[in-house]
């Protein structure tokens, strides 16, 4: 009998006796096969390759132990291809063997050593509690275009280190501490620290992926992660710190289907930068459903960015905090499509003006150069810095469904005579709201919360903002067809069309500032009320344009006191309006149209009394019941809009 195999014998009867004796972590053997031809014996590792996971096989293998002694190496194709020489700790690979699909199993520890290897075909790395520490170039470097399968055996800890400079060797190609032009493929159970000294961690001039495992980039000098053609995550654990990219895809896209990132750079956290013009090629970023953490603190740094494609969400946690100047949590440009996920993107740097660009670059916390759809997912965006903007779309805006909240807080940002101020949302091109739930805060200076440059168009959903100057506008039009929407300005509109504006339908409750700011404004331009209900309160407002409108509208001037309740109701004793003014007002004027005021019909306005019960939309109540205050004034409805009490401000067209 083969002595090892009787060795594996005696040893699998020991382990199978300390298992019996109660103890519940079972401890299994990783088997190295020796390839030859002739009298193939399989080799067991000795302690140091142990596993408590599932046993890890390794067929055709060729064993490597690094000690301070030097390099033992077992390589049962000596004449079969495969040659080894081995200097000073250095080890290097030649196999010219294009049938057998070689296991390097690698253990043991050096200080001053290294794996360099040239294959013909493709071969498998096992990294078996190795500690690799390079004097002058890459820990492990594969000269071969052939796909390889890094395992990372179970229940190991391995390390590589490379050089603070390389030795140059003709004209090879040497970018990191574990290099390879070759694909990488990184699976098991086991752990890989790498510290990328010279330049990056881990770097494919073909592509990487990562089915399993857990590998930690304790320091890179550029990227932590760099590949060429794709970089794709299955599985396992990522935790990179890096001085330039977390991750970079050079030419082609990033996938993330499943497992655990957490970045810490000072640039991009992950990046598709493709820069060619190999228009077959589309690198665009997708996000399955991964937990991803980010942090990155450099001037323009990105989160997650595509320069030239999408990037698309449909599941995950992603947390990405940015702390440079003009730094943004999502980058793109293309489009973005998320459709599901918990999202949460905090931005503290300022802007600023930059002279590559001749414009002003502002933080944000999704910036997309194409068209942004959002549905079924959950967006927390919280930016602090001058200028910096929550949601900044070069195309059409749609949310269609889930939560966005979005905070700012920083002031505007002036250069020479530009400026930029810290929007909460806004798109250049149209922006539909069909669902969800959007609650919007904004603090400085011009700050607007909901923002279109052509049309905005509100079909269903719950929309609240607080805004520091208008809460919504557009340039165009803005149309609003259902939901619920809440508008409060600090110093300027509610909601504020520089076009045409159109109520179909919904519940909108919309507060102005003082005259000459409206709850609703649109110039002297058509203001067409079909439907919904309306309630605007500001120092003016612009009129429903009766020409048009087909519902009727109540137009009230009077004084407004904080908390003071506003009544209306007909002679018969029928409730219209119970609202509860949300500010005080030295001049106030308030727009309300509703289906429930009918056409000829005599209405009495009450103020002050008390509301109790019911249901409370920012300030209007439904189903509530009112103890009367004192009456203030009557009128009948004999026209489409009617006017009550002093008003001012601009009007609509009649």
């Amino acid at each position: 009998m083969n002595i090892n195999k009787l060795f594996y014998a005696v040893l699998c009867t020991i382990c199978m006796l300390f298992a019996s004796c109660g103890d519940s972590e079972t401890v299994d053997e990783i088997i190295v096969e020796d390839g030859g031809e002739e009298g193939g014996s399989e080799v067991v590792i000795d302690d140091d390759f142990k596993t408590n996971t599932k046993d890890t096989v390794f067929t055709n293998a060729v064993k490597v132990v690094y000690s301070d002694s030097g390099v033992d190496i077992v390589n049962p194709y000596v004449n079969e291809g495969v040659s080894i020489t081995e200097t000073h700790g250095n080890v290097v690979v030649t196999s010219t063997n294009t049938t057998v699909e070689v296991n390097y199993v690698l253990s043991g520890n050096t200080k001053s050593g290294s794996l360099k290897i040239y294959s013909d075909y493709k071969f498998g790395l096992g990294l078996n509690g190795v500690d690799i520490i390079s004097a002058d170039g890459p820990a492990i470097n594969i000269q071969s275009k052939k796909k390889v399968t890094i395992t990372q055996v179970g229940g190991t800890s391995n390390r590589l280190v490379d050089g603070d400079i390389y030795t140059a060797f003709g004209e090879e190609d040497m970018k990191g501490t574990l290099f390879s032009e070759g694909q990488l493929n990184f699976e098991g159970s086991g752990s890989l620290l790498v510290y990328g000294k010279y330049k990056h961690a881990i770097c494919s001039d073909d592509y990487i992926r990562v089915k399993s495992g857990t590998i930690k980039i304790a320091i890179a000098a550029s990227d932590g992660i760099h590949a060429k053609d794709y970089f794709r995550m299955d599985n396992g654990v990522l935790d990179i710190k890096a001085s330039s990219d977390g991750i970079d895809c050079s030419d082609g896209y990033i996938r993330l289907d499943a497992g655990t990132v957490t970045i810490n750079s000072a640039d991009d956290g992950i990046v598709a930068s493709y820069e060619e013009d190999d228009t077959s090629i589309t690198p665009y970023i997708l996000i399955e459903n991964p937990t991803i953490n980010i942090t990155t603190t450099g001037q323009k740094a990105m989160g997650i960015k595509s320069d030239k494609s999408s990037v698309t969400i449909n599941n995950g946690t992603i947390n990405i905090t940015t702390k440079g100047v003009a730094a943004k949590g999502l980058k793109t440009g293309g489009d973005v499509n998320i459709t599901g996920g918990n999202i949460k993107l905090i931005t503290s740097g300022d802007a600023f003006y930059d002279t590559s660009d001749n414009d002003i670059s502002s933080a944000a916390g999704v910036k997309s150069d194409g068209n942004f759809v959002f549905s079924n997912a959950t967006l927390d965006i919280s930016s602090s810095g001058s200028g910096g903007k929550g949601i900044s779309v070069d195309g059409e805006l749609v949310v269609n469904s889930g939560t966005i909240k979005v905070v700012t807080t920083g002031g505007q940002y002036k250069y020479g005579s530009d400026d930029t101020a810290a929007k909460a949302i806004k798109s250049d091109g149209n922006l539909s709201i069909n669902g969800g739930n959007i609650t919007i805060k904004t603090s400085g200076v011009e700050a607007e919360g909901l923002e279109s440059k052509k049309i905005l168009t509100v079909n269903d959903g719950t929309i609240e903002i607080e805004a520091y100057d208008d809460c919504i506008n557009a340039s165009n039009h803005i149309q609003i067809n259902g939901g619920n929407v809440y508008c409060y300005s600090e110093t300027n509109d509610g909601i504020d069309s520089n076009g045409t504006l159109t109520v179909t339908g919904g519940v909108i409750v919309s507060s102005g500032a003082k005259s000459p700011e409206e709850g609703f404004d649109c110039d002297n331009n058509t203001f067409k009320i079909t439907g919904g209900i309306l309630v605007g309160t500001g120092g003016a407002t612009s009129n429903p344009t009766s020409s048009v409108s087909t519902q009727y509208s109540l137009i009230y001037g009077t004084t407004g006191t904080a908390s003071e309740i506003i009544h209306i109701e007909s002679a018969a004793g029928i409730g219209v309006l119970t609202f509860k003014v949300p500010r005080t007002y030295s001049q106030m004027t308030l727009l309300f149209s509703s289906p429930a005021m009918a056409a000829n019909t005599n209405y009495t306005i009450y103020k002050g009394g008390s509301v109790s019960g019911g249901s409370n939309f920012h300030g209007l109540y439904t189903g509530a019941t009112y103890t009367k205050g004192t009456s203030a004034t009557t009128f009948t409805t004999l026209n489409i809009v009617t006017t009550v009490g002093t008003t001012s401000g601009p009007g609509g067209r009649p």
